[in-house]
């Protein structure tokens, strides 16, 4: 028979993040920190403006681009947190999820050899999009000693000719870097001066801890070159509702909604008119978390530097990354080891890019109970290796 696979997804890996996740799922008395998913209920007053959509038989096709209300209340709510203003009728696409957003950016955008720089560490989703939609990932590799985040330098030696389009992933996943007003504004020059677009990852946007988040879109001369992605999972622990946004300049936005039209028609309808309530009522709730959080980084950062790991500060995101690299091992023998040998299940660092060998993504959206557990066994861990390599 005709082989009916398609050569570009067989080349494809799976993503990293999940093959420790499937295999601690069936590992009793393991904990897994391996997963970005808050361990919070979404606040009460959105599951309940849910519940009340269903029993009024809101159960129909919202329009391609997502709910007017919905729209509406995400521009108020961009524009008195991150002071951006759209247009909800050209300019806001509600999507399944943000990586809805990212692949609809990417279709819409991109023709065949178009080059995307991606600095990674980072999100695993990003390179096998733009493969998915003919571009080249070209990957920059952030250092650990300017706090991964992206210099002025590292983007002007990556860009080309056929430079379109440049991911900007922070607050970052994995390793809770951010950029300040002053590294956005290097950014931003370079950007303007080679003509180029800018696609802002901003799920993690309200999770930020010593200064607030700041949108390179909210730059003079860079809303018109920018799509900023954003959704409810991170923030408002709403994971499962499956819900995101995509803003940006109206002829952008009308040719993803195009993508979005014939791969998907709408977002969940229920999961939209809750989320309505989630823009307007739950600042407070969101600030709740963000302190929980805030809690769980600094005893992290606390109990790493006990035990001699090094691990730059995050400021964004709920994410450590130490890392491990004088035990000589690689990333996946570390986080393998450590799962067999104490039910503990971490991700490695390569799994989000080469340059993140040496290093081990620990989420922190647990509770401190399971941390402290965790960390108990971690320690374990890591004084049987330092007697080992004694």
């Amino acid at each position: 028979m005709r082989n009916p696979l398609s050569d570009k997804v067989l080349k494809m890996k799976p993503s990293g993040i999940r093959k420790f996740f499937d295999i601690v799922s069936e590992m009793p008395d393991a904990i897994s920190l391996g997963v970005g998913e808050p361990d919070f209920d979404t606040p009460w007053n959105v599951r309940e403006e849910g519940i009340y959509s269903l029993e009024k038989g809101r159960t129909f096709y919202t329009s391609n681009a997502g709910l007017m209300e919905l729209r509406r209340a995400i521009c108020d709510y961009t524009d008195r947190r991150f002071h951006i203003a759209y247009d909800p009728r050209k300019e806001v696409l509600i999507t399944v999820g943000g990586s809805e957003g990212i692949d609809a950016a990417f279709r819409a955008m991109l023709n065949p050899g178009d080059e995307v720089i991606i600095p990674e560490p980072c999100y695993v989703s990003y390179v096998p999009c733009v493969e998915l939609a003919g571009g080249v990932p070209v990957t920059i590799p952030l250092k650990n000693e300017n706090q991964f985040r992206l210099t002025r330098e590292e983007l002007e030696a990556a860009i080309t000719g056929k430079t379109k389009l440049l991911v900007l992933p922070f607050p970052n996943n994995p390793t809770g870097a951010i950029m300040e007003r002053e590294d956005l504004e290097a950014i931003a020059e370079v950007i303007i001066k080679n003509d180029i677009y800018v696609l802002s990852d901003e799920i993690y946007a309200e999770l930020t801890y010593n200064s607030g988040h700041v949108s390179i879109a909210s730059l003079p001369g860079m809303r018109d070159r920018t799509i900023v992605i954003n959704g409810f999972s991170k923030a408002f622990a709403m994971t499962g509702w499956r819900l995101g946004y995509a803003m940006g300049p109206a002829m952008i936005i009308e040719q993803m909604t195009k993508v979005h039209q014939y791969a998907i028609m709408c977002a969940p309808t229920t999961s939209q008119y809750a989320a309505v309530t989630a823009m307007k009522d739950c600042d407070r709730d969101v600030e709740r978390m963000r302190e929980a959080y805030d809690q769980r980084r600094r005893y992290l950062l606390s109990e790493f530097k006990e035990m001699g790991l090094p691990c730059f500060e995050p400021y964004g995101a709920f994410y450590m990354f130490p890392c491990i690299k004088e035990f000589g091992m690689t990333s996946e023998e570390f986080a393998t080891g450590l799962l067999k040998a104490k039910k503990v299940a971490v991700v490695p660092g390569d799994a989000f890019g080469a340059c993140g060998e040496g290093f081990l993504r620990i989420s922190y959206a647990y509770s401190l109970d399971e941390l402290k557990l965790a960390i108990g066994r971690i320690k374990e861990y890591i004084q049987e290796l330092r007697q080992i390599h004694k």
